[in-house]
C-alpha cells in the first residue's frame, strides 16, 4: 500500500457554514408516497376516534401511524418485515415511557430515561440504518409519552391502540405491492441510470459519488426484493449500464464517436421507461462488467445465509465495543440530558421538546449536526408563526382540527427533502396541535415554551457535538482497506495453484467476502465525520472493484454463480 493511499491525512477541521445549509434542494422523486401514506394512516384512526369521541387519545394511535413514513425506498418483501419492526420497537419504546410515567412524577427521572432511550434509539436505528426518518420519530412518541399523565391501569390500553394504528400503517405502506410489485426496485434502477447519466454528462468527483451510491443502492434493493423476476433481471441488465458507465466501459454497440451527450440521453430515457408503467427497456448485454458484478454476487451470496443466520450477532458486533456508532450515541445520550435539564431549570414544562430538538441534531459528523441545528432552529421558530397564525381556525371543531394536523403531515414530507428546516415549518405545528387533542392551552405559555427549548436544546446539542469527538472512524477505514487487500493477495495465491483444494479456496473467498463487508460498513461509518484524518476513498472503491474481480474468479472456479453469469445479472 502507498504513502499517498494511507497516509494522505490532514485534519478534517472545517469551517462551519452559515448560509450553505439553508439552501433548498430538488425535492426527492418519492416524496408523495411517505406524504400519502402517514396521512392515510392518520385519518383512519383519527375519524374513529373522531366517531366514539375519545380525540384525546390521538397521541397514542399517532405513534403508530407515524410507522408509515419508514421503508418507502425498500422492495415490498423487505418492507414488509421492516415495518414490522418499526412497529414493534415503537411500542416497545412508548412501553418504557408510559411505564415509567405510572411509577413516577421526578422530572429528573423522566429526563434521565428520556435521554437514554434517545440514545439507544439512535444507535439502533444507525446500526439497522433503518433510513429516514430515522430515530427522530421515535425519540418525538417515546419522550412526548414520559410527561403525559399516566396510571399503570391505562398502559396496556394505550399500546393496543398504538399497536393497531402500527398495524393500519403496515397494511397501507405494503398495500401498494398489489398494484406494482417491482415499483421500488424500478424506481431504485431509475436513480443509478440518472445518476449515471450525470456522470457521463458532467464527470466530477461529486457526480461520481453520487452515481457510486445509487448504483449500489439499486443493487442492494433488487438482492432484497426477493425471487427473480423477468422484470428484475431486466432491471439488472440495466444497473450493469449504469454501473458501465461510471467506470468508463459502457457495454453494447456504441460507435467509438458517440458523444457523452447521446450516451447520458439514453441512459436517461431508459430511466424514463423504467419509472413508467409499461414494460422495462432491454438493453444490450454488458460483458464489459460481468467479472466485477459476478463478483459482487458471489460476495453476496456468500454473506445471505450468514447474514440470516447471525442477524442478532452481526447487530450486536455493530453496536459492541469500539463501534463507531457509539460517540454519536453517546453526544446523544449527554446532549439529551443536558438539555432536558437546563431547560426544567429555567422552568420549562415540557422538557421533553428539548430533548427531541438535541436527539434530532446528531448526525455522522460535526459539520452535519452543525447544519442540522441552523436548519431545526430557523425551521421551529418558523413553525411557531404558523402555529400562531392557524390555531384560530384549528380550534372551531375537532374535525379542522384533524383537517389541519393530517395538512401539516403531508406538507411535511412534501418539504423535508428540499430542505429540513422547510419540513420542520410544518412540523412544528402539527406538533403543537397534536396537545390540542387534550384540550386547549394557553398559546403564549406554548410558544414561549416551544422557543426556549428550541434555543436551549439546540445550543447545548452542537455543544456537546463538539467536545464528544469520534476519533475511530478513520483508524477503522485503514486497518479494514489493509485488512482487504490482505485477503485479496491471498485469494489471488490461492487461485494460481494447480489444483487448490476446493476447501482452501472456499476460505480464501470467504475470508476476502468478509473483508469487503467490513471495508464498506468502515467507509459508511466514517463518512464525512470532522475530528480525524482524510479518508482514502478512492483506495476503498479500488479495492472493492478489484475484491469483486477475485471474488468472481473464486466463484467461477468452485461453479456456485454459473446461473447469475448465464443471466447477465447480478
Amino acid at each position: 500500500m502507498s504513502d499517498t493511499t494511507i497516509r494522505s491525512r490532514r485534519p478534517s477541521f472545517r469551517r462551519l457554514p452559515l448560509t450553505g445549509p439553508l439552501r433548498l434542494a430538488r425535492p426527492s422523486d418519492m416524496w408523495f408516497k411517505p406524504a400519502a401514506s402517514v396521512v392515510v394512516a392518520t385519518a383512519i384512526p383519527n375519524l374513529v376516534l373522531f366517531s366514539l369521541d375519545r380525540l384525546d387519545l390521538v397521541m397514542y394511535t399517532m405513534a403508530g401511524s407515524l410507522c408509515a413514513l419508514y421503508g418507502h425506498n425498500l422492495p415490498y418483501a423487505r418492507r414488509a418485515r421492516t415495518i414490522a419492526a418499526v412497529v414493534l420497537g415503537m411500542v416497545a419504546g412508548l412501553a418504557v415511557s408510559l411505564v415509567t410515567a405510572s411509577l413516577t412524577g421526578s422530572t429528573a427521572v423522566l429526563i434521565a430515561v428520556g435521554a437514554l432511550l434517545a440514545a439507544g434509539q439512535k444507535l439502533l436505528c444507525d446500526a439497522t440504518r433503518i433510513g429516514p426518518p430515522g430515530p427522530v420519530i421515535f425519540t418525538f412518541v417515546s419522550s412526548a409519552a414520559l410527561f403525559a399523565p399516566q396510571s399503570p391501569g391505562q398502559v396496556p390500553g394505550h399500546l393496543a391502540l398504538t399497536l393497531g394504528a402500527g398495524a393500519v400503517s403496515w397494511l397501507v405502506t405494503v398495500a401498494p405491492a398489489l398494484i406494482r410489485r417491482e415499483g421500488p426496485e424500478r424506481r431504485a434502477t431509475a436513480r443509478a441510470l440518472n445518476t449515471a447519466a450525470a456522470y457521463v454528462a458532467e464527470p466530477d468527483h461529486h457526480t461520481r459519488r453520487a452515481a457510486v451510491a445509487a448504483v449500489h443502492a439499486a443493487w442492494q434493493t433488487l438482492l432484497a426484493a426477493g425471487r427473480s423476476t423477468p422484470v428484475r433481471r431486466a432491471l439488472e441488465r440495466l444497473v450493469v449500464h449504469a454501473e458501465s458507465a461510471i467506470t468508463g466501459s459502457e457495454p453494447g454497440a456504441v460507435p467509438d464517436t458517440a458523444s457523452s451527450g447521446s450516451h447520458a440521453d439514453r441512459l436517461r430515457d431508459w430511466a424514463r421507461q423504467t419509472r413508467a408503467r409499461g414494460p422495462v427497456p432491454t438493453p444490450p448485454s454488458a460483458p464489459a462488467t460481468a467479472a466485477e458484478l459476478l463478483g459482487a454476487e458471489a460476495e453476496r451470496a456468500a454473506v445471505r445465509p450468514t447474514a440470516r443466520a447471525g442477524a442478532v450477532r452481526a447487530l450486536l458486533h455493530r453496536i459492541g465495543p469500539g463501534s463507531p456508532l457509539l460517540p454519536i450515541a453517546a453526544r446523544t445520550l449527554i446532549g439529551c440530558a443536558l438539555a432536558g435539564y437546563i431547560c426544567s431549570a429555567v422552568g420549562v414544562g415540557r422538557p421533553y421538546w428539548a430533548i427531541v430538538t438535541a436527539a434530532s441534531l446528531y448526525q455522522a459528523n460535526v459539520t452535519l449536526s452543525w447544519n442540522r441545528t441552523l436548519q431545526r432552529t430557523l425551521g421551529n421558530l418558523l413553525g411557531v408563526l404558523v402555529f400562531a397564525a392557524v390555531l384560530p381556525a384549528a380550534r372551531t371543531g375537532p374535525l379542522a382540527l384533524i383537517g389541519f394536523c393530517l395538512l401539516f403531515a403531508f406538507a411535511a414530507e412534501a418539504l423535508m427533502t428540499r430542505n429540513y428546516w422547510l419540513g420542520s415549518v410544518a412540523v412544528t405545528p402539527m406538533a403543537l396541535l397534536v396537545l390540542e387533542y387534550a384540550g386547549s392551552h394557553p398559546v403564549g405559555e406554548l410558544i414561549g415554551d416551544r422557543v426556549l427549548d428550541t434555543v436551549i436544546g439546540a445550543a447545548v446539542g452542537i455543544l456537546v457535538a463538539v467536545l464528544v469527538t469520534n476519533r475511530r472512524a478513520a483508524g477503522r477505514v485503514e486497518q479494514a482497506l489493509a485488512a482487504s487487500e490482505q485477503a485479496r493477495a491471498h485469494a489471488v495465491h490461492t487461485l494460481a495453484a494447480p489444483a487448490p483444494a476446493p476447501a482452501t479456496l472456499d476460505a480464501a473467498r470467504r475470508r476476502l467476502t468478509g473483508t469487503l463487508v467490513e471495508l464498506r460498513e468502515a467507509d459508511d461509518a466514517a463518512a464525512g465525520e470532522w475530528w480525524q484524518r482524510a479518508l482514502p476513498r478512492e483506495a476503498v472503491l479500488a479495492a472493492e472493484q478489484a475484491g469483486h474481480r477475485t471474488l468472481a474468479a473464486t466463484a467461477t472456479r468452485q461453479g456456485t454463480t454459473a446461473p447469475a453469469q448465464e443471466n447477465g445479472a447480478v
